[in-house]
């Protein structure tokens, strides 16, 4: 996938999957959603490998559903169509496991959370699939030397002291704040790019 493709808005990777032979926009849709739709249901209380088998069929279905010319824009953002097709294939598999547990004699499933949750625990995904691109950018296109993305690494992912990592990277505290603000204000200027790309979403 180009790096171009990547920086596609949502409006324009929809265009594409119009086309039956572009497996490129569907490649970037499902690196994009796939991860959120993962995330998502795992905040459902999903293990990993129902989530995983549950966000392929959600990304199986849209398509289908997109391309017979279901989904309509004007009627809801296309997270809320995600959400719902989620929703539905989840409920399906917990019907299934509530059947199973009533012949062993067990209690069902609680319900899943109200769609306003639904939608905050999307949003919630999101940010952090976008913080977690971010972070990847960051590391593969730096111009950053490696000791100044260690002491951000350390400093703001891994919340080290300053004075620890100050001594362990031979620098001075100044030094690592120089380096913390440098390194922040480059991710918050690919994390907007990341926003702005999945806005329509």
């Amino acid at each position: 996938m180009s790096p171009a493709s990547r920086d596609q808005t949502t409006t324009q990777l929809l265009d594409g999957l119009h086309e039956p032979g572009n497996g490129g926009a569907w490649d970037e849709f499902d690196r994009r959603f796939r991860p959120i739709l993962v995330g998502f249901l795992r905040h459902m209380g999903v293990n990993e490998t129902d989530a995983a088998d549950v966000a392929q069929e959600t990304l199986a279905c849209f398509i289908l559903d997109y391309r017979a010319g279901k989904y309509d824009r004007q009627r809801g953002r296309l997270r809320t169509w995600l959400i719902g097709i989620a929703r539905y294939r989840l409920l399906d598999m917990r019907r299934a496991a509530d059947r199973r547990r009533e012949l062993r004699g067990e209690s069902a499933i609680d319900d899943l959370p109200a769609e306003s949750d639904a939608e905050a625990i999307w949003e919630a995904e999101q940010r952090r699939h976008i913080f977690e691109q971010a972070i990847g950018e960051l590391r593969r296109t730096t111009r950053f030397n490696e000791r100044t993305i260690e002491a951000f690494d350390r400093v703001v992912l891994q919340r080290e002291p300053i004075e620890r990592v100050s001594s362990a990277l031979g620098m001075t505290p100044q030094e690592i704040y120089n380096a913390r603000n440098r390194v922040v204000e480059r991710l918050r200027e690919i994390v907007q790019r990341y926003e702005e790309i999945l806005a329509e979403a």
